[in-house]
């Protein structure tokens, strides 16, 4: 089998593998080629996702930022006998593959807003400026819609700039967040629905002295240090794990058991880390046994009631 995933070089996608990976060495006889290009690079993707179409007949789970170019990729593995669940991302109109695992991301941007307002007393006045890893990327804009919608809502005073362009890799990130944090000296918060974004906007704080709020999404381990110290007031994780765990196990379960793969969108949920919880959270990340023992639970009780998760696929946000 395979999981094909966007970058090598991020947490939010490296989770997800983690994850994939987990659910094949908890089998024992699962060979699972886990594979993505060295930054975001979709067309080497694709050519990974070719690949495995020929040498993981099993079953593919595919992660990308760039579902529109697995159009054809897609219908060629379905055509070829291949099973295929798309994760993270919905799989564009026009394939067979009928199974999306992949949380909401408009209450993964909703549930950070709503921490947000915690920290902002009613009737506050101030710039707001929200930042995009990737803009164009629906999933990302899902979140924004989220979040955006709770301030609007709960804290009409306050003005939004933005979504801007923060970028997606490390350094790039950094550097574009430092950029918008100079350009925005009145603002009292910066907020960004990227995995980078939490470890951008703690050090920009550090370095500069400068002191604001900070929120973002995913769980970096230097993001869930931050909200340790407290330099960030909450991430919202969209449990990257458990989707690829998710994923590849009910590939080889429909394998295993000569089936056909559910359909529909199954939503594994998400998760609001805060000075509260975030001890808990760094426990289960220390490795991959102590994220694997964490989840058991979880995942034992999401398989064996599919259909709590399960709507369908046109309903997906």
């Amino acid at each position: 089998m395979a999981f094909i995933y966007a970058s090598t070089t991020q947490n939010p996608f490296q989770e997800m593998a983690f994850g994939a990976k987990a659910a094949s060495a908890g089998d024992g006889k699962v060979t699972l080629n886990a594979a993505a290009p060295t930054g975001i690079n979709g067309p080497a993707q694709v050519q990974l996702f070719r690949s495995a179409i020929r040498n993981s007949r099993d079953g593919i789970g595919l992660q990308s930022l760039a579902p529109d170019l697995f159009v054809r990729p897609l219908v060629q593995a379905s055509d070829d006998d291949v099973q295929t669940v798309a994760v993270d991302a919905a799989p564009p109109p026009g394939t067979k593959t009928k199974l999306f695992i992949g949380n909401s991301n408009t209450e993964v941007g909703r549930a950070l807003g709503e921490e947000f307002i915690k920290h902002v007393p009613a009737g506050t006045k101030g710039e707001v400026v929200i930042g995009n890893d990737i803009p164009g990327l629906r999933l990302l804009e899902q979140r924004i819609e989220g979040l955006t919608e709770v301030i609007k809502k709960e804290r009409p005073e306050l003005t939004i700039k933005g979504p801007l362009d923060s970028k997606s890799e490390p350094t790039d990130n950094y550097n574009a967040w430092n950029s918008i944090v100079k350009a925005n000296p009145k603002a009292i918060a910066f907020l960004g629905v990227g995995g980078q974004d939490g470890v951008s906007l703690p050090l920009i704080q550090k370095q500069t002295g400068r002191k604001f709020l900070a929120g973002s999404c995913d769980i970096d381990p230097a993001a869930l240090k931050a909200v340790k110290d407290g330099s960030l007031f909450a991430l919202s994780s969209p449990e990257h794990w458990l989707k690829g765990y998710v994923a590849l196990q009910l590939m080889i379960d429909a394998k295993r058991k000569g089936t056909k793969l559910p359909e529909g969108w199954w939503n594994p949920g998400t998760l609001v880390i805060t000075s509260a919880n975030v001890d808990e959270v760094m426990k289960r990340q220390v490795n991959e046994q102590s994220r694997t023992a964490f989840f058991k639970p979880i995942v034992d009780e999401q398989l064996a009631n599919p259909t709590k998760y399960l709507k369908p696929l046109d309903q997906a946000n």
